[in-house]
C-alpha cells in the first residue's frame, strides 16, 4: 500500500483536468499494477475542501468523486491516537514543527508501514518512520 497526500493527488487532479500528462501521472506509471493506493480521510478532507472553494473549476466535484473511487480511503483506528501522540511529542521534544493536518497525514502513513508520496519531502521528512517518496 502506498499513501498518496494531498500535494500529489491535487497534482493528478490539474493534471486530469487540463487533460496533459504530468509529473503526478509518470509518477503512477511507474507502479506495479497491483499497487493500493491510499489515501487518509484528513487528505480527502483536504480536498474536500478545496473543492467546494467559491473559485474552484467546474467539475471538481466530480473529478475528486471518480479519484475517492479510485482510492482507498484510511480511517483511524485504535492504533492511530497513540501513534500520532508518540510522534507528535517526540516532534516536539526534537524542537521540530510539523502542520497538524500534515502530522494526521503522515501519521495514518506510519500505522500502516507505508509511504507518503508527497511533493512536500522536506516537510514530512521530519516524521519519524515515515518513508516519504518525492515525485
Amino acid at each position: 500500500m502506498i499513501h498518496l497526500d494531498t500535494s500529489f493527488l491535487v497534482d493528478l487532479l490539474r493534471e486530469q483536468r487540463q487533460d496533459r500528462f504530468g509529473r503526478a501521472s509518470r509518477y503512477l506509471e511507474t507502479l506495479d499494477d497491483h499497487e493500493v493506493l491510499a489515501a487518509s480521510v484528513h487528505v480527502m478532507c483536504e480536498l474536500m475542501a478545496g473543492a467546494n472553494r467559491a473559485d474552484a473549476p467546474g467539475g471538481e466535484g466530480e473529478r475528486l468523486s471518480r479519484l475517492c473511487d479510485a482510492l482507498v480511503v484510511r480511517y483511524p483506528d485504535q492504533a492511530f491516537a497513540p501513534q500520532y501522540g508518540q510522534l507528535l511529542g517526540w516532534l516536539r521534544g526534537s524542537g521540530a514543527t510539523i502542520d497538524a493536518m500534515d502530522l494526521l497525514i503522515g501519521t495514518a502513513a506510519v500505522v500502516d508501514g507505508s509511504p507518503l508520496v508527497t511533493q512536500n519531502v522536506r516537510h514530512f521528512s521530519k516524521i519519524p518512520g515515515l518513508v516519504v517518496i518525492g515525485y
